[in-house]
């Protein structure tokens, strides 16, 4: 069993603390050194299946915000994630845990009625929803509710875990769940792409658009690689920019901390994310298409 697999393992007995330190431990020692060629960037994702793709109103390239509220304790810093970016002239979409902790639906009605978006991230997350097809059935059914109670028509898994085939039984527009290049995800196989796709339906399923996340999450960067600065968001936005590409990023208020209290073994300051965004306005305003993930999806089905 390859290192990274026998991990994810053992995490559930695992304390948090040795986690955390087994993790860097796993991506320093390997990952790193093996996948340098790949991560950040892997050249091999810069080409579109559709040869003519244009961007609306002649945009160079596209910025797509996700969160996944992982815990209560993220959904208790939404408002203050959902306030830096309507400062800046952002948009985002949340992805809440059902029944993880009680989902606030006061929130997830202030976020729409700003122009939020909001979608439904598993069910339980506790990395069983793929273990058998069995398993994946009977939490579709229980997920697509949620889907409809909050008119939500996006999904992502936890743990980015995926099965584009499985997804069809969900009744959504689009799937989030996966990533261009990303080695230090418990099911590393990238999708090879920056662009949006369509996954076609089967045995009477509708299709949906997958939307894999681009940019590297920020656990990865500044929890378990402790960055410092921006640098790597920055360098592999810049090649998306170059290769008109569509760039989004998934964070988690979890791990963000808005200057309230000391830093937490598992946060980086918030400040870092909102660097991103003064650097994508400053550098290339105008040249961006900024949406949400729902509006890419649709947009995606439409232009053909």
């Amino acid at each position: 069993m390859p290192v990274n697999q026998l991990y994810y393992y053992l995490k559930p007995i695992i304390p948090r603390c040795i986690q955390l330190c087994l993790r860097r431990m796993l991506v320093i020692n390997n990952i790193l050194l093996e996948c340098a060629d790949i991560w950040p960037i892997d050249e091999s994702s810069s080409k579109s299946l559709d040869p003519f793709l244009t961007w609306p109103n002649n945009k160079k390239f596209v910025v797509i915000l996700t969160h996944d509220v992982d815990t209560n304790r993220g959904q208790e810093k939404c408002r203050d994630l959902m306030e830096l970016e309507k400062t800046l002239g952002f948009r985002s979409s949340f992805n809440f845990v059902p029944e993880r902790y009680s989902v606030d639906s006061r929130l997830r009605a202030q976020l729409v009625d700003k122009g939020f978006e909001v979608g439904v991230h598993g069910l339980n997350h506790d990395g069983k929803l793929y273990k058998s097809r069995q398993i994946f059935q009977e939490r579709a059914i229980k997920i697509n509710g949620y889907l409809k109670e909050w008119g939500a028509v996006g999904f992502r898994s936890p743990a980015m875990h995926h099965n584009l085939e499985w997804l069809h039984d969900l009744d959504i527009e689009y799937d989030a769940s996966t990533f261009d290049t990303d080695p230090f995800e418990p099911q590393p196989d990238g999708v090879g792409t920056i662009f949006p796709f369509w996954v076609e339906g089967n045995n009477n399923q509708k299709g949906y658009v997958e939307l894999p996340y681009t940019l590297p999450q920020d656990f990865t960067l500044f929890v378990l690689m402790k960055e410092k600065n921006i640098d790597i968001w920055k360098r592999k936005l810049d090649w998306i920019v170059e290769q008109g590409g569509m760039a989004l990023l998934n964070t988690h208020p979890d791990y963000m901390n808005f200057g309230q209290g000391k830093m937490g073994l598992e946060e980086y300051p918030a400040d870092y994310y909102e660097e991103l965004l003064e650097y994508v306005k400053g550098r290339y305003e105008g040249r961006y298409w900024h949406v949400l993930p729902k509006e890419m999806a649709r947009y995606w089905v439409e232009k053909d």
